[in-house]
């Protein structure tokens, strides 16, 4: 009986030490949560107050007044649906082919056989290690000779060739956790390997490609050097050019600054939390066998 009472409290004082851990876990995820979104509520709140309570000392935590105005007089200089639009006109394709171009390139070479294929994925993994402001100027060059300067091509065009070395690699992991035997079966039935591809991988690595096309979005949107060393024609900014065309204009009417930073940022956080659970389940499954 003894023994049994032993076992019993041994146990009750694991479970007791388990939920303590748990709970100070969480207290500190809670504190690590609010130190990250710190700045942004700062930048939210500051947008709601008038340019004298932003100078005043000591900073107030919450506005005095919640000026929801500010962002009707900020939309009357900032041209927001008009860049808004202009992002999404380079967003919407530019992901579109990454995550398509990406999953072809992962699927070959994962699953296809051909004479080089160690040494083309080992020069794609490579160029991860590429700098990008390497091949900025040469790139330039090339777009201005076929006359691409002020249009969206030089910014959409290059992403329908995988997207990156990463979102390649990425999506060949994903195919190789996919057993090979379905291939086998669907090549018996008589399937070549795009409907291989289109019926089987794809269905399979949904959340890959979700997580690809989000990783793309979030470049794409805060890529503001390709942008200003492309695009020089107001009408065709972008939220990122626009916002800092926007900030050098209003140097001192930071209230007006913070209402266009958080219009800029609003589209983005949106995206995200729609498709953060295959964002995160894309990440931590990648590369794990069946």
């Amino acid at each position: 009986m003894s023994m049994v009472m032993t076992k019993g409290q041994r146990a009750a004082s694991r479970r007791r030490r388990e939920k303590t851990a748990n709970v100070l876990c969480l207290l500190l995820l809670i504190l690590l949560g609010c130190i990250v979104l710190f700045p942004i509520y700062w930048i939210f709140r500051s947008s709601l107050m008038s340019n004298g309570e932003l100078y005043a000392y000591p900073p107030a935590f919450l506005p005095p007044e919640w000026r929801f105005s500010n962002y009707a007089e900020t939309l009357k200089s900032f041209e927001y649906l008009r860049f808004l639009g202009n992002t999404m006109t380079i967003l919407v394709p530019a992901v579109f082919g990454a995550v398509v171009t990406a999953t072809m390139g992962g699927y070959a070479f994962a699953r296809l056989r051909f004479r080089g294929k160690k040494f083309l994925f080992t020069l794609c993994v490579g160029s991860m290690l590429l700098p990008s402001m390497v091949t900025l100027i040469p790139l330039f060059i090339a777009w201005s000779k076929l006359g691409m300067v002020n249009t969206y091509f030089p910014l959409i065009l290059p992403h329908f060739c995988g997207g990156g070395a990463f979102n390649i690699f990425l999506i060949r992991q994903f195919v190789k956790t996919v057993p090979r035997e379905l291939d086998e079966a669907a090549t018996i039935d008589g399937c070549g390997y795009f409907r291989i591809l289109l019926f089987i991988i794809v269905p399979a690595i949904k959340s890959a490609m979700i997580v690809v096309g989000l990783l793309k979005f979030i470049e794409l949107w805060n890529d503001l050097l390709q942008q200003v060393t492309y695009i020089t024609r107001r009408d065709r900014y972008t939220l990122a050019l626009g916002l800092n065309i926007f900030r050098g204009s209003f140097n001192d009417d930071w209230s007006s600054i913070m209402c266009a930073t958080c219009l800029s940022f609003i589209p983005g956080i949106v995206f995200y939390l729609i498709g953060q659970r295959y964002f995160v389940e894309g990440i931590v499954m990648t590369g794990m066998k069946n």
